[in-house]
Parts: structure tokens; sequence; C-alpha cells
């Protein structure tokens, strides 16, 4: 078993657990070349743009830019992180002024297969000491690089996502495949809006429009099939939450950074009422055209065990589909798949004990994130694409719809226990992806950096 779990998890740290000090460097730069400092800072603020832009929490982010700089001889570093910003003054001893510069990040699109590329480029500047300039070039090349595969392929995985959860739910193969064909529909119509600059805000409200149309036609025009049509809503619901910084605005307010975690918070929230609003907008315009909306069980409980290689298996189709709609490399694609299904099981098992579904989830994903962090030693994948890929499955997406449509029918109270029941299980999902990545870090130890004999902060003799 100790030999299996060797294989398993392998005898090395992920990039972000393993970054602590940097090596003294052989050939540390020339701090009175200021050029030359600001080369290095560049360097290290770009690295940081690419895992903070991923979602990766502020503390990581500090770390990794620290050990960027601290690699090149500028070991004492003032860092700041914010949600869209990082600073970073060096301290280049008592005759030379300090060196401080910015980099404003922009948000793209997640890449995961440019998180995995930066990961490596990481070790290999803490393996081989590259030179700045080589090292701002590589970077540069995987920053600029196009996506690894198709849009195409990406929006198959969204769609597929969509009709995994639906299956998970309990929904049958006409429900996965109206999800499917929606959520094909709104990615390519989000994309379209993308295009012409419409703010994310209304692209999620017409994302949960998109949703909820198919679910009510096929509850007005088709009565006669016995099918649970709120379904496919909560399907749309959850995959839409799932592009949403969820695990990084939790982990900063638990980790110490509150300012970013408000600023990832307000923005949550906010992409998640504009989901609300457009189920709601699309319910509401049902009414009006006296067609049938989705009716939903308030008190039945979609996960149980019964089924469960099915769900089991749609778990990991839904985890492996976020990472493949997240460009993720192949080898991810497994360790996402794995996650997925550990987390589905997890789950199902521990609310089959009565534990209810907040606790439930704080303990899946809690496994999730110790899986992954154990596991990214293996594949070399970052831990936040197996951690986040693995939680997608527990996405709360029935509970905000049960909370949207108890509200929209007068029934306050209930509505309001839903909607705090799905922030419950949202917050409990982070806080437990958090804690299993702070226990891999403990698990094992590994020898790291031997070729360097321990490691130490440089020591740089300005006055020569």
């Amino acid at each position: 078993m100790t030999k299996f779990a060797g294989r398993l998890v392998a005898e090395r740290q992920a990039t972000v657990d393993a970054v602590v000090q940097a090596p003294a460097p052989l050939q540390p730069i020339d701090l009175t070349d200021d050029a030359r400092v600001t080369q290095v800072l560049d360097l290290a603020e770009r690295v940081g743009e690419v895992v903070l832009a991923s979602g990766t929490g502020v503390t990581d982010t500090m770390t990794q830019v620290e050990f960027i700089a601290a690699t090149y001889g500028l070991a004492q570093c003032d860092i700041d992180v914010t949600y869209n910003s990082i600073r970073i003054s060096a301290d280049r001893g008592p005759t030379l002024p300090p060196a401080s510069t910015m980099r404003i990040v922009n948000y793209r699109s997640l890449d995961f297969t440019r998180l995995a590329a930066v990961d490596r480029l990481t070790r290999r500047i803490r393996r081989e000491l590259v030179p700045p300039e080589e090292a701002l070039a590589a970077l540069e090349e995987i920053t600029t690089a196009p996506h690894p595969y198709n849009r195409w392929v990406a929006t198959f995985g969204w769609s597929l996502m969509a009709a995994s959860i639906a299956l998970l739910l309990g929904g049958g193969a006409l429900l996965a495949s109206i999800s499917f064909l929606a959520t094909a529909t709104i990615d390519r119509t989000n994309r379209w809006l993308n295009r012409r600059g419409l703010p994310f805000f209304f692209q999620h409200m017409m994302g949960g429009a998109i949703a909820t149309v198919p679910a009510i036609l096929l509850n007005t025009f088709g009565s006669r099939i016995e099918a649970n049509s709120s379904l496919i809503v909560a399907a749309g619901i959850t995959v839409l939450l799932s592009g949403l910084s969820l695990v990084g605005s939790v982990e900063d307010a638990i980790t110490g950074a509150p300012i970013t975690a408000a600023a990832r918070m307000l923005e949550l929230l906010v992409m998640t009422g504009g989901i609300i609003a457009g189920v709601a907008l699309a319910l509401r315009a049902a009414e009006l055209l006296n067609a049938s909306s989705p009716h939903i069980n308030m008190s039945s409980s979609s996960y149980d065990i019964t089924n469960l290689p099915v769900k089991l298996i749609a778990g990991a189709m839904a985890s492996l589909a976020f990472a493949l709609a997240c460009y993720a490399e192949r080898r991810a694609l497994a360790a996402a798949a794995l996650s997925g299904m550990a987390a589905t099981v997890c789950y199902l098992f521990v609310q089959y004990a009565d534990f209810g579904p907040v606790v439930s989830s704080g303990v899946a994903a809690t496994v999730v994130g110790l899986a992954g962090g154990l596991m990214a030693r293996r594949a070399l994948t970052p831990p936040l694409v197996v951690a986040v890929a693995g939680i997608t499955p527990l996405l709360p997406g029935l509970k905000v719809y049960r909370g949207l449509a108890a509200l929209l029918n007068d029934q306050q109270l209930l509505g309001l226990n839903q909607m705090l029941a799905a922030l419950g299980v949202a917050c409990a999902l982070a806080a437990g992806v958090t804690l299993g990545e702070w226990m891999a870090r403990f698990l094992r130890q590994p020898r790291i950096l031997r070729r360097f004999q321990g490691i130490r902060r440089p020591v740089i003799d300005t006055m020569n």
C-alpha cells in the first residue's frame, strides 16, 4: 500500500508547495544595474499575473513572485498583490535606492495549459537558474501562444459538463441531451457577445435566460414526458457558476487577504446575481405568455446513493469536462476525473450518514484539495487545476434555482433559506479545498533542491 501511494503522489511537491525560499544564486544579477533589476521584477510580476488570473490565492501568488525575485538576488522584497494588480518594492541594500514596479492584471479566459507551462518554467528557473532574458522570452512565448485546441472543443467541454450534471442530479438521457444543447448555445452566444464588449454581468444574465428556456418549452409542450425539467436549469446554473473564482475568494479570506477576498467575493455575488436575473426574466416571460414554468420539489434531495455507478461516472465526467473546457493538458484530465469521482462518492456517503449538505460538501472538498496536492506531484499539474475541477459537480446550482423559484412565488422564507444554504455549500467547498491543500503540503515533506545542499536566502555584497 505504501509503495502504491508513493507511485501515486511521487517524491516531489507541486511548485506552489515547494516554493519557499530560493537557493543562493550562482550568478546573481548586478543590483546596481537598474535595467537588470527591472527585468527581474518584470519577470516575477508576469509569472504572478498568470497564476493570479487563473484564480490562485493571494498568498500563493506572493510566494511565487517572491521566489522568482529571490532566485536572482532580490531577496528582500515587499510584495503587494490585490485583486487586479501586483506591486513589488525590492530593497537593494543601504547604498542603493529601492526598485519599485507595478503590473495590472488583465483577466483572460481560463487556460490551465498556460498555468501548467508557467509552473514548469518556475521549476526550470529554480533548477537551472535561467538568465532573466531567457526566462522572459520563454514566458512571452507561453503567454502569447494560442489555446492548445480549438474553441469548439471547449464548447464541447462545457456542454458535456452540463449533461453530466443533469445525470448526477437524477435526470435521464433526454434531460442530459437538452442540457448539452442548451449549454452549447450559451457558450457560443456569450462568446459572440464577448467579442462585442458586453460586460460579463449581462453575459451571465443571458446564460441564465438561455438555460431556462428549454425547461419552459419542455414543461409546456412535453406534458406527456415524465421528466423533471428544472434539472436543465440547475445544470446550466452549475456550469455558469463553475467559471467564477469561488475557491480563490474564500481562500483569500481565510489566509489573511481581506481586500482581495472582498473584491473577488463581490464579483462572485454580482455575476451570480446576473445568472439569477436571467432565470427570473425567463420565468416571468413564461408567465406572460401563459407558458408552464418548470416545477421543482423543494423537499427532495437529488444526491442519494441510488444508481451509484452512474452518479460516480457522471461526477468524473463533469470534472473532466470542466478541465477540458479550461484547456487543461491531457494528463490533467485524468487527474480531474479521479478528483471528481472522489468528491462525488465522499459527498454521497457523508450525506447518506445524515450530516447535511454543508458538512458533506466540506468533507468532499477537503478530500479533493488533499488529492489535488498529492496527484499534482505525479502529474506535474498545479493543484488548483485538480481542486477546482473536482468540486464542480458539487456546486449548488439546484439550490440557487430552488431559492429563486421560491422567491418568485412569494415564499420569501423558503427562498432565503435555499439561497443561504447555497452560499453555505459554496463556502464549505472553497474552505475544504484550502484545508485539503494545506494538509497535502505537510503530509509528506520530500527532499527538494538536493543539488544545492539546502536552501538559504542569497546574501549579496553591494559594496563591491
